[in-house]
C-alpha cells in the first residue's frame, strides 16, 4: 500500500544520477553483499534467491531502474527476512506488506527507485527516517559508508535493529525516536532518505544535510503525495518535482503539525476523468504507480482526455492506483460507474492479472480485509458504460483504487470515473 509510485519515463534527473563505482568501491560493496549472503547460506535460507532475481528482472529493471551498484544490492537482502511470516510468501511481488503498528515494507521497487534516486557513494554517511522492518537500511548497508536510521514507534524499531544486527549489517545504526528532530549528534549528513509523510520538510533534517547533499521525500496530504529531491546549495534548498507516490505519514511532532486531514467519513477519488496533468508528461495528477499507461486526447468519451494501457507481456503490471481514507462504520457502499473501451484483452496467467478497476480494503493497521471489483474485461469492444455497487467492510479505515490491465495483455482505455459514496444503512 503505503509506498507506491511510478518511474518516470523521461529518465532521471540530472546531476550525476547512478554513477557506477570505481574498483575500490566495488570490492567494499562486494564484501559487504557477500557477508549477506554468507549469513544466509549459512541460515538455509537462501532458497529465495532465484525469486530475488525474477524480482528485480520483472519489477525494478524493466520499470527504468539502471544502477547496477543498487540492483545487485537488491538482488542479495533477503526481504523475506523483513516481512512477518504470514506474509513471506509475497515477499517478493512489487507492493507494499503490513509489518505492524500500522506501518508497513514499501514495494521492492520504491526502495530500488529511492536509492538509486540520492545515488549513494560508498564514502558517504546517510540518515533514513522511518526505519519499518529495516529493509531500505539493509539495501543502502553495502552501497555507503553508515547508515544512520530512526523509528518512531518503539517495537519496530528494536525488532529492525536486532533482524540487522543477526544479519551483520554491521555499518547500520538504529535509534528509536522522532524522525523529525533528525540524528544531530551524527551530523552532517551526505544524503537523507525519509521513508514516511510528512506535510513539509522539517527544518531539523535541513539543517543536519551537508552543503551539496541530497534530501529525498514524500510530501503531501495524507494520500496525496509527490516526491521531491533537494539538493542543499549554500545553504538552501534547491528542489525538483519527482513523481507521485503514496506512504505512511510521519507521525510524531510532522503529523501534529499537519494542516490537511483526511476526511474518511466522505472519501473521493480526485482528477477521476484525468483532465489534470500538470507534468506535461502524460500521467495524470494524483494517481501513483502509474505502470505502462498515458493520457490520450481526441475521442473522449468523458471531457478531453482519456488513460491508455498497452501490454504485450503477460503478467506483467499496467496499472494506476489511488488511495484514500475511508471509513466503513459511516460508509456502507461504492456506486463506480465509468466509460472502457478494450481491444484484444486477455487474462494473464495470475489471479489478480485481469483487466479491471479493484477497490482494496483495508483495517486500521493496514492489512487487507477485502475487495470489489467492477470487470474484469476481455476480448475487443468499443466504448461503453458500464457500474457496479461495491460493499465496504465495517473495518475499512483505507482504500485504494486499482485501474488497468493488471497482468492482462492488450490494450485498455478508461474514462469518467465516478465513486460515489453512500451511508451505512442504520446510521
Amino acid at each position: 500500500m503505503p509506498g507506491y509510485t511510478q518511474r518516470n519515463t523521461q529518465g532521471r534527473p540530472a546531476g550525476g544520477w547512478g554513477q557506477r563505482a570505481g574498483r575500490g568501491n566495488s570490492v567494499l560493496a562486494g564484501l559487504l553483499l557477500a557477508a549477506v549472503a554468507t549469513t544466509l547460506c549459512a541460515q538455509g535460507r537462501d532458497k529465495y534467491a532465484s525469486e530475488r532475481r525474477h524480482m528485480v528482472e520483472e519489477y525494478i529493471e524493466k520499470e527504468g531502474i539502471s544502477n547496477e551498484r543498487v540492483l545487485e544490492s537488491v538482488r542479495t537482502v533477503p526481504r523475506h527476512l523483513f516481512v512477518p511470516s504470514a506474509f513471506r510468501d509475497q515477499a517478493y511481488y512489487d507492493h507494499a506488506i503490513p509489518i505492524g503498528k500500522s506501518q508497513t515494507i514499501s514495494p521492492p521497487f520504491i526502495v530500488a527507485y529511492m536509492t538509486e534516486t540520492i545515488d549513494p557513494q560508498p564514502n558517504e554517511r546517510v540518515l533514513e527516517i522511518g526505519t519499518g522492518s529495516g529493509y531500505q537500511a539493509a539495501v543502502l548497508s553495502a552501497l555507503v559508508k553508515d547508515v544512520y536510521t530512526i523509528e518512531i514507534v518503539p517495537q519496530l524499531g528494536k525488532a529492525a535493529a536486532d533482524r540487522l544486527k543477526d544479519l551483520h549489517f554491521d555499518n547500520v545504526h538504529c535509534r528509536i525516536g522522532d524522525g523529525y528532530k533528525g540524528w544531530p549528534e551524527a551530523a552532517p549528513f551526505d544524503k537523507i532518505i525519509v521513508t514516511c509523510s510528512p506535510e513539509k520538510v522539517p527544518e531539523p533534517l535541513v539543517e543536519q544535510l551537508r552543503e551539496g547533499g541530497r534530501l529525498l521525500i514524500p510530501l503531501g496530504e495524507r494520500y496525496q503525495q509527490v516526491f521531491w529531491l533537494f539538493e542543499k546549495v549554500e545553504g538552501k534548498l534547491k528542489r525538483t518535482k519527482l513523481v507521485p507516490t503514496l506512504f505512511v505519514p510521519m507521525t510524531g511532532r510532522s503529523e501534529d503539525e499537519r494542516d490537511v486531514k483526511p476526511d474518511p467519513d466522505h472519501p473521493r477519488l480526485l482528477n477521476a476523468s484525468f483532465e489534470v496533468d500538470t507534468s506535461g508528461e502524460g500521467h495524470p495528477d494524483n494517481w501513483h504507480m502509474q505502470r505502462q499507461m498515458l493520457v490520450k486526447k481526441n475521442g473522449a468519451p468523458d471531457g478531453n482526455t482519456y488513460i491508455h494501457f498497452e501490454n504485450v507481456t503477460t503478467d506483467r503490471p499496467a496499472q494506476c492506483l489511488q488511495g484514500m481514507g475511508l471509513n466503513g462504520r459511516s460508509v456502507g457502499e461504492i456506486k463506480l460507474s465509468l466509460s472502457v473501451r478494450g481491444e484484444n484483452i486477455k487474462p494473464g496467467t495470475e489471479q489478480w492479472a485481469r483487466s479491471a478497476i479493484v477497490v482494496h480494503f483495508f483495517d486500521v493497521n493496514r492489512k487487507p480485509i477485502g475487495e470489489g471489483h467492477i470487470g474484469p474485461w476481455q476480448g475487443t469492444f468499443d466504448w461503453k458504460k458500464v457500474d457496479t455497487d461495491i460493499a465496504v467492510p465495517q473495518a475499512a479505515r483505507e482504500a485504494i483504487v486499482q485501474v488497468g490491465l493488471n497482468g492482462a495483455t492488450g490494450t485498455l482505455d478508461i474514462d469518467g470515473i465516478q465513486f460515489i459514496p453512500k451511508p451505512r444503512r442504520g446510521l
